[in-house]
């Protein structure tokens, strides 16, 4: 099975989501308990809301655990380089727009669009892949067909 990349940041959320959530259970059933005592199941939100609420904390535990063991852990002070790889910061410009915009490369468990993070499994992630300053990417985004000229990439490493 093909490793993830996960910056070690990333990696520690992760973990501290999965502690919160396995600490969590205990709150969880004993909501459920407390709601069986309340008599009908049939028509009572509460246990339905309480079922629901175990099972997509179970789903999401599950989900992390099964990924734990594929995550290829990446310390971000350590990358660097003139290519766009998985770390990097990269600045392009809109080639019609004008508008310039700021991508770092992550894994995709640990990217964040409105917070300037992309998957390097995305279609502009994928398009940036082992680019250089200066070099153009062609790539289809959801508002269409978009060019960007490559303005700068850097390294600037754990952001924690």
């Amino acid at each position: 099975m093909a490793t993830i990349p996960i910056s070690r940041q990333g990696f520690k959320k992760l973990e501290e989501e999965l502690a919160r959530l396995k600490s969590e259970r205990p709150a969880i059933i004993q909501a459920i308990k407390e709601a069986r005592e309340e008599g009908d199941l049939r028509e009572n939100a509460g246990y339905d809301a309480a079922r629901e609420r175990q099972g997509m904390a179970e789903a999401r535990i599950n989900y992390i655990e099964s990924r734990m063991a594929l995550y290829q852990v990446i310390d971000l002070d350590t990358l660097g380089g003139d290519k766009a790889i998985f770390g990097a910061t990269v600045e392009v410009e809109d080639v019609d727009s004008g508008e310039s915009k700021k991508f770092t490369i992550l894994g995709p468990d640990e990217a964040d669009p409105s917070r300037g993070s992309i998957s390097y499994m995305s279609p502009v992630g994928q398009a940036l892949l082992g680019k250089e300053e200066g070099e153009e990417v062609t790539v289809d985004i959801p508002r269409g067909r978009v060019t960007y000229e490559i303005i700068s990439i850097t390294f600037e490493g754990s952001r924690d």
